[in-house]
């Protein structure tokens, strides 16, 4: 079983409209092979695909938005808040203790395992080539939109 890598997001945020793209690549070394970049698909399609494929074989599937962009300016606005996140994200990083308050985390962990063991849920079905091309045709028309 390989591994499925995306983006946690809340129910409301308007990213989960976007299209999806899903990059399959190696497990273990990056220069195995080259990596492959599927879509554009809507989230659901695309996270029950990757799961899918990740499910028979030892491979990573990263799904993540496909940002569409009219113009340079919005490309250098969307780098400009991606080095801004990050930037953001590592003065948190700097600024935590080494070692940090567990106690909460060891809580959790208590709990975890005193609950009753769960079942990880079955996959999603891979999506159906009529459910997909539907799909194409939702983001075609979200991507005509765009802009406007």
């Amino acid at each position: 079983m390989g591994a499925l890598v995306t983006l946690d997001l809340p129910d409301d945020s308007p990213i989960l409209g976007l299209p999806w793209v899903i990059t399959f690549g190696p497990l273990g070394d990056p220069a195995e092979w080259e990596p492959v970049v599927c879509g554009p698909y809507e989230r659901p399609h695309a996270l029950a695909l990757a799961e899918a494929v990740v499910a028979e074989e030892q491979l990573m599937a990263v799904v993540e938005p496909l940002v569409p962009a009219l113009s340079a300016e919005e490309v250098r606005g969307e780098i400009a808040a991606a080095q801004l996140a990050a930037g953001d994200e590592l003065a948190r990083i700097e600024e935590s203790d080494l070692y940090g308050d567990f106690s909460d985390v060891v809580d959790e962990e208590l709990e975890r395992a005193a609950a009753p063991e769960e079942h990880p849920p079955a996959p999603l079905p891979a999506p159906s080539e009529e459910e997909l091309r539907a799909g194409f045709d939702r983001i075609a028309e979200l991507l005509r939109r765009k802009g406007r």
